[in-house]
């Protein structure tokens, strides 16, 4: 079971990482359509200027919102790859959350659930670091 958390692990990285890249991509778009608008404008008026700033300003709000729906799985797929618990919480909700995005996302869902939910799973996360013996137990 430890290559399917690797696997599910490095499948939310680059879901995480492409979505994150969307949103910088909207945010460009957005800008670049801004910064157009402005500079174009032979006879500058009040309502250009709000437009352009409307722009921008979508480009933005569309980025924290890709951003914020894109870190937490990138964040929890790096502590997967490390076998943290608090990774494997986060993921089953990341999993479950994921069955509403057709189809991708629902495949993604489907098999984080299967992966995490089996016991094989959770003893791997349960699993202690082991202590040399030679050294004395932490007081």
């Amino acid at each position: 079971m430890a290559q399917h958390v690797k696997i599910l692990a490095v499948l939310h990285i680059v879901f995480s990482a492409l979505g994150i890249l969307a949103g910088i991509i909207a945010l460009l778009v957005f800008g670049g359509l801004a910064g157009l608008i402005h500079v174009s404008d032979i006879y500058p008026s009040e309502q250009n200027f709000f437009g352009s700033a409307l722009l921008g300003s979508i480009g933005g709000l569309i980025f924290l919102f890709i951003l914020a729906l894109s870190l937490p799985g990138l964040i929890g797929g790096i502590g997967l790859l490390q076998f943290k618990p608090w990774a494997r919480i986060l993921m089953i909700v990341i999993s479950a959350l994921d069955l509403m995005g057709f189809p991708f996302h629902t495949a993604l869902g489907i098999y984080g659930l299967w992966v995490l939910l089996n016991r094989d799973t959770e003893r791997l996360f349960l699993a202690q670091p082991l202590q040399p013996a030679n050294l004395p137990p932490p007081l």
